[in-house]
């Protein structure tokens, strides 16, 4: 099984090497050829890549799916080398996965949430998270991103951040707000003054001079959503700092429908500043708010009623 376990690492190498970062999928195949070993399997079959992605008892279905989905990507690599190898059928473990409706944050909630971070101690930390979270709420970036940041990716003479470690290595400039620029520009000196010569050279560091933690980032958030007490909204998830992003989303079209503005038009602007691959992407948020709904409607009826 030596040769699977080498084109496997070949198959993720070509991936990664076109964008995809298929994050977790080492472990996965990995454990599939050993499972492939184990059960004396000479090559990959749909009958042992369903049973090796049921295995796990008690994962929902949605979780199979994306196991069996690791290795199908993996069997049509294989596939283009050993015509014995089968690639299992997309409809061998049928399930479509319902995106949560994501929580939807107010000015005055991410106003809240910004200013809870002031009791975190020590005072420098509270620095970091204030303008860590101010910014993800004022620019929709993803918390990979920000975390990524490194300082000369941040121009605040321009006002403008770079993104350069995005999905599928996409790069993007995010033009500011000026209000953004100056809260920014505190955390620097303030950054600059602790930690003349940091450990790394990330914009957001930790108080012990390194780069942020994606795991510490969620925990931060998450007491900070205890501490309060957001109010719950019918048919939506737990808070979540990805809601932030959605939130930036909804609120910039919300403030384009109610300005009169060709949304359409100017869609595929908002799709290039989130980072979206396509502005099917970003429609998606419509159906996310129903306030969105409502104001699309109304200015479908308004079309419709000058048309005639």
């Amino acid at each position: 099984m030596n040769a699977l376990y080498e084109q496997a690492d070949e198959y993720l190498m070509i991936r990664r090497a076109l964008g995809f970062k298929l994050r977790g999928h080492d472990r996965l195949l990995h454990d599939f050829v050993a499972f492939l070993d184990l059960n004396d399997g000479p090559t990959i079959t749909s009958a042992l890549a369903l049973r090796w992605a049921t295995q796990p008892v008690g994962l929902q279905q949605v979780r199979w799916a994306q196991r069996l989905s690791a290795v199908r990507g993996f069997a049509r690599h294989a596939h283009a080398l050993d015509q014995s190898v089968e690639v299992p059928p997309v409809d061998l473990l049928p399930c479509r996965r319902q995106r949560p409706v994501p929580y939807l944050y107010t000015s005055a909630d991410l106003a809240r949430l910004v200013s809870a971070c002031a009791p975190i101690q020590p005072a420098f930390r509270a620095s970091t998270y204030e303008t860590f979270f101010g910014l993800l709420a004022s620019t929709g970036m993803r918390v990979g991103e920000a975390i990524h940041l490194d300082t000369n990716d941040v121009d605040l003479t321009n006002g403008v951040i770079e993104i350069n470690d995005a999905k599928f290595r996409k790069h993007r400039r995010l033009p500011l707000h000026s209000s953004t620029v100056a809260a920014l520009a505190r955390y620097r000196t303030a950054r600059n003054e602790r930690y003349p010569n940091p450990k790394a050279p990330a914009f957001f560091v930790s108080t012990r001079g390194t780069r942020l933690q994606d795991v510490n980032v969620h925990e931060v958030f998450r007491a900070l959503v205890d501490s309060i007490s957001l109010p719950t909204q019918p048919g939506a998830g737990t808070p979540m700092v990805h809601g932030m992003r959605h939130s930036f989303a909804v609120a910039t079209l919300r403030n384009w429908y109610r300005s009169g503005v060709d949304v359409n038009g100017k869609l595929p602007v908002l799709s290039a500043y989130l980072g979206h691959a396509d502005p099917s992407s970003t429609y998606w948020y419509l159906q996310a708010c129903p306030e969105l709904l409502g104001l699309a409607a109304a200015r479908l009826e308004q079309f419709e009623n000058s048309a005639r």
